[in-house]
């Protein structure tokens, strides 16, 4: 009996154990579970400036937290009221922790002046961004220059009251003698040379032909660039772009219906010749290339438009 006892003793200690390791691999799973589960997803916007020119690019970042094993997709930044997407930049995605992260960095623009604001973004009605205000400015004027004060008004003396009937009459005289005289001269032959009329779009081209030949140095280079687009449409569609800024003429420049992405390659080229005449940027050999068929094809789109302002 008493070995019988113990056997039965030995037995029941093992089924405890066993059944406390079952317990134990239970809870274990299930607070892994529930840490998962609590997660909630994040999602934050930013830019890099809150206050720029007219037609000036700017990044905005947009990042957000998910859980891995949910099926959510990314925002997609596509169009914004006010604002127009250059580029995507990048979409970068990481997963840490069992965390998935994913990082997105857009280049837009605007040429609405104005305080606007970007409106938030949304994973779902309580997992949103902040909205972001964005002011865009026109190029801030010189308070150092000076002032042309204003001019007092001039008093126009009375005309004295004279014999005017004299006039009249030595007028009439003169014009007796003038038509006299004319009608006894001989009329010389008058040979008209026909006037040399020379094509906008040729000359543009000859020009640039002329510079990719030269390949002066780089702040002649963009100069001349911009130069030979200005004159073009100035001669071409009217716009007096010669002494506006880079700002003023791309404002003017939407009136020719461009290609919004051909528009856009061409706002980026005329932009970058200013930042290398007035900010002293150092372009590379790529964005010389870059600039030059810009300019190129934007002057043959233009072309092109027949309707065209």
């Amino acid at each position: 009996m008493s070995g019988y006892c113990s056997d039965s003793s030995s037995a029941g200690t093992d089924d405890k154990m066993i059944f406390s390791r079952i317990i134990f691999c239970l809870l274990f799973s299930l607070s892994a579970f529930l840490g998962k589960a609590q997660f909630v997803a994040t999602i934050k916007a930013s830019v890099d400036k809150n206050r720029i020119l007219i037609g000036e690019p700017f990044v905005l970042t947009v990042e957000a937290g998910l859980s891995a094993d949910l099926a959510i997709k990314f925002i997609s930044v596509d169009s914004i009221p006010h604002f127009e997407l250059l580029e995507t930049l990048a979409i970068d995605t990481t997963i840490k922790e069992g965390i998935l992260y994913i990082r997105g960095l857009y280049r837009i623009t605007s040429f609405d002046s104005g305080h606007w604001v970007i409106p938030s973004f949304s994973l779902s009605k309580t997992v949103k961004t902040d909205t972001i205000p964005i002011d865009i400015v026109f190029s801030e004027f010189d308070p150092n220059q000076p002032y042309h004060d204003i001019k007092d008004i001039l008093e126009v003396e009375p005309a004295k009251k004279k014999q005017w009937w004299w006039y009249i009459g030595g007028g009439i005289l003169l014009l007796v003698l003038l038509l006299t005289w004319l009608l006894r001269k001989k009329k010389p032959v008058m040979v008209v040379k026909p006037a040399v009329v020379i094509d906008p779009f040729e000359e543009a081209m000859r020009q640039l032909a002329q510079l990719k030949k030269e390949k002066p140095d780089t702040k002649n280079y963009y100069s001349t660039l911009t130069d030979i687009f200005r004159l073009y449409v100035f001669r071409k569609k009217g716009i007096l772009s010669l002494q506006k800024t880079t700002g003023d003429l791309v404002i003017r420049l939407r009136d020719l219906d461009l290609d919004k992405d051909q528009f856009n390659k061409l706002s980026q080229s005329l932009q970058l010749s200013d930042f290398v005449k007035f900010a002293k940027y150092i372009p590379s050999p790529e964005d010389d290339i870059q600039a030059f068929s810009t300019i190129g094809r934007s002057i043959e789109a233009i072309e092109q438009k027949k309707d065209a302002v």
